[in-house]
């Protein structure tokens, strides 16, 4: 069975080949080794192949055993043995092509994990005004969280030089239609010749979460995409929100849903995107905004 387990040792000779010999001793096969340096320990990430049936306790009790601390693990597949520069590069192009993937991109190069989201470690990276973070268990190291602000000076790089990769208006609405945007009650409808074609929602505040803390539902019609109406409904909505009083107003969706940076840079606000495995949740903060203007 694979594993990829991260462990920290002393950062003194030998200390790696003790924990290669007990591996060995323990038929555990080392397939792959990352180090991290610090100033007074070392992090290893390795990828290791243990005997059918091996748990994770029995792996980081030998570990433990040959000398290092804070193990965490978890089973993987052939995949983690992809070279890890070669990752890197790969993950720098893919955000070059399209940095509105920067969100996802990221989750999947530094294995976030899914997990209630004030747990585990946390790496966060700005592009613009907003905070992309990332979390897993495993804590993030000065050389990951260095990796992470590069790759977020890359993706600010791309976006100054190329603006029309937002694509909030840069094309223009079918037939030369305009849409109206009007408030219902606590929504805000994008429409174009009596078809609503965009809809932003203020629901109320969870019980369960922070005062001031409401959830947004934000849902534009596929054919009417990447045509400026999302940024608007997603301002108009946040300025909505601060009116009824809202501290912080909160989107979910997908992962790998490649709308919501733009959406979020393109309306001029702040807000700070979480990824944990396949879930994406934009917290933007409205309490200083100025309150939408009623009929």
């Amino acid at each position: 069975m694979l594993w990829r387990v991260r462990t920290t040792l002393p950062d003194r000779p030998g200390t790696l080949a003790v924990l290669a010999q007990e591996c060995g001793a323990a038929g555990v096969n080392i397939l792959a080794l990352q180090v991290f340096p610090g100033v007074e320990a070392v992090t290893d990430e390795l990828v290791v192949r243990t005997p059918e049936g091996w748990t994770l306790e029995q792996l980081t009790g030998l570990l433990e055993g040959a000398g290092g601390t804070d193990v965490v693990g978890t089973p993987c597949t052939e995949a983690a043995l992809v070279d890890q520069p070669a990752r890197y590069v790969q993950a720098a192009r893919a955000v070059i092509a399209r940095p509105s993937r920067f969100p996802e991109v990221v989750a999947q190069l530094f294995d976030a994990e899914p997990g209630d989201a004030t747990t585990g470690d946390v790496m966060e990276m700005t592009v613009g005004d907003v905070q992309v973070q990332v979390r897993r268990r495993a804590a993030f190291t000065a050389t990951e969280h260095a990796r992470g602000a590069a790759m977020a000076d890359l993706v600010s790089d791309v976006l100054a030089r190329t603006p029309t990769v937002l694509g909030s208006s840069a094309r223009r609405m079918g037939g030369g239609a305009t849409p109206t945007f009007e408030v219902v009650g606590r929504t805000v409808q994008a429409t174009v010749q009596g078809v609503v074609v965009g809809v932003a929602t203020l629901r109320p505040a969870e019980p369960s979460a922070e005062p001031g803390l409401h959830p947004v539902d934000l849902e534009v019609d596929p054919s009417w995409q990447r045509r400026g109406i999302g940024t608007r409904l997603l301002s108009d909505i946040a300025r909505l929100a601060a009116g009824e009083g809202a501290q912080d107003i909160l989107l979910s969706t997908r992962a790998d849903n490649q709308a919501v940076l733009p959406l979020v840079l393109a309306a001029g606000l702040r807000g700070r995107i979480r990824m944990s495995a396949d879930v994406l949740t934009v917290r933007i903060p409205v309490r200083e905004l100025r309150p939408l203007p009623r009929a």
